[in-house]
C-alpha cells in the first residue's frame, strides 16, 4: 500500500473560522441510510428517496459513502472525473466535484481511494469541515449512502447524522444481520433510535412481518426505540429502471414502487427537525471528523 502525504488544511484555512460559515439560515436533515446485509436495496433506497424529497420543494444532496463500491452515479448514468479523495488531497474544492442529478439533486461522489473515514489527523479533519464550509448550494436534507456491513465508516457516518435509516429485506441473514448493526451502533455508539425500512415486500403485511421479526429480538435484547417508517413493494419496474440507469421515481412515477417512495418520503419530512446546533451542517462534519488516520490509495 502507498501511503500518500495529505495537505495540511489546517495552515491554510481556520477550522473555527470555517465552521461558522457554515452556518445556515435553517437546519439541514441528515439522514444515514445504512443495512447491516449487502444486496437488500439500500442505494436504490436512496436514490428514490431523494427524488422523491426534491419532488416535494426540498433541495437534496446525496454523499456517496460506499467508499469501496461506490455507484450511485453509475445508478444514474452520471460522470465524474473527481471525487470526495481529490478534495481531501486539496486538489479541489466540494463544489468542483458535484453532479447535477435528476429533479435537481446534487451528487458527492464516493472518494473510492480512500480507505478508511474513520481514521483522519488533525489536518484532515480541518480539510473537510472546510470542503463543507465552502459550499455554496443550498441543502435542505443531506442523504448519506453508506456501504453494507458494519465497517468503520458505516459508523462514523452514522454516529453523525442526526437519523439512520436501516433497510432490511424479509431473509433471515438481512435481519440478522441488521440487527448486528443496531446493536453495534447502539453499545459502542450511543445511538438510541431507528428508523426501520422493509424493501422488496410483496406489501403492507409482509412489511410489517419483517419490522415484527427485527423488533421482536432487538426488544429483547437491547435498550433501542425502532420506528417503521414502512415498505417498498417488490416491483418489475425498479429493475427496469436500473437497467436505464434513472430512478424508479423518475422513469415510472406511477409505479408500485414509485408512489410507495413518495409515501415515505412525506413521512420523513414530518419528522421533527432540531433548529439547535445539532441541526447544521457543522454539527454533522464535527461529529463525522471526531476522534479519527485517513489512508489514501494511489
Amino acid at each position: 500500500m502507498v501511503m500518500v502525504d495529505i495537505i495540511d488544511f489546517s495552515t491554510q484555512k481556520d477550522q473555527a473560522s470555517g465552521l461558522r460559515r457554515m452556518a445556515k439560515p435553517h437546519p439541514v436533515r441528515v439522514i444515514t441510510v445504512a443495512s447491516g446485509k449487502g444486496g437488500v436495496g439500500k442505494t436504490n433506497i436512496s436514490v428514490n428517496l431523494a427524488l422523491a424529497l426534491a419532488s416535494q420543494g426540498k433541495d437534496v444532496t446525496i454523499l456517496d459513502a460506499d467508499l469501496g463500491l461506490a455507484n450511485i452515479d453509475v445508478m444514474l448514468g452520471l460522470h465524474s472525473d473527481k471525487n470526495l479523495s481529490n478534495v481531501m488531497n486539496g486538489e479541489c474544492d466540494l463544489d468542483e466535484i458535484l453532479i447535477d442529478g435528476p429533479m435537481g439533486i446534487k451528487v458527492i461522489p464516493a472518494s473510492s481511494g480512500v480507505k478508511n473515514m474513520a481514521e483522519m489527523t488533525p489536518a484532515q479533519h480541518a480539510g473537510l469541515v472546510s470542503a463543507f464550509s465552502e459550499l455554496t448550494h443550498n441543502i435542505d436534507v443531506l442523504l448519506v449512502d453508506t456501504a453494507a456491513g458494519i465497517s468503520d465508516s458505516v459508523v462514523s457516518f452514522s454516529r453523525a447524522a442526526q437519523e439512520v435509516l436501516v433497510v432490511v429485506c424479509d431473509e433471515p441473514a438481512s435481519i440478522t444481520d441488521a440487527y448486528a448493526l443496531i446493536k453495534l451502533l447502539n453499545k459502542e455508539q450511543g445511538i438510541f433510535k431507528f428508523h426501520i425500512l422493509a424493501n422488496m415486500v410483496t406489501g403492507p403485511q409482509q412489511g410489517r412481518e419483517v419490522y415484527e421479526k427485527l423488533s421482536k429480538v432487538s426488544d429483547r435484547f437491547l435498550d433501542v426505540a425502532l420506528n417503521y417508517l414502512g415498505h417498498v413493494p417488490h416491483d418489475e419496474h425498479l429493475q427496469k429502471a436500473v437497467k436505464r440507469q434513472k430512478a424508479v421515481v423518475e422513469a415510472f412515477p406511477r409505479s408500485r414502487a414509485a408512489q410507495a417512495f413518495q409515501t415515505l418520503s412525506k413521512k420523513v419530512n414530518n419528522w421533527p427537525l432540531s433548529t439547535a446546533s445539532g441541526g447544521h451542517l457543522e454539527f454533522f462534519v464535527e461529529k463525522l471528523v471526531s476522534g479519527s488516520t485517513l489512508e489514501v490509495l494511489p
